[in-house]
């Protein structure tokens, strides 16, 4: 069972996301805005993280950058998903350090298979 970070400020699409996680056998760890994702990231040690990037206080960008700069949370897959969904959004993403993009609304079985494939990653 592994340790999912999901940061999301919707509630309808954290509860979405965090049944998801949980119906593929992992356990969800719930932040609400960048800034509790990032004090989360340091004190919980997800194997993953899913971020969503419009977020309050830190948006994704901000919050993926300060994961991916601290040597106790670079080594943590983080899977942006997100409503923004140009070519621009994703690259902008992945400069963040983003490992993967996935956008909204959510396809069950892309988004299971990105799961799977940056957990099989750190294991």
């Amino acid at each position: 069972m592994a340790k999912i970070l999901i940061v999301e400020d919707d509630a309808n699409n954290r509860e979405l996301i965090a049944r998801i996680v949980e119906l593929m056998g992992h356990e969800p760890i719930l932040a609400v805005d960048g800034a509790q994702g990032v004090a989360l990231a340091r004190s919980m040690q997800p194997d993953l993280i899913i971020m969503d990037m419009g977020l309050p206080v830190l948006n994704g960008w901000q919050a993926t950058h300060r994961i991916k700069s601290q040597p106790t949370t670079r080594h943590i897959p983080v899977l942006a998903l997100t409503a923004y969904a140009l070519h621009e959004d994703r690259l902008r993403s992945l400069a963040a350090g983003c490992d993967d993009f996935e956008t909204k609304p959510i396809d069950f079985g892309r988004f299971r298979e990105k799961v799977q494939a940056l957990l099989s990653r750190t294991a």
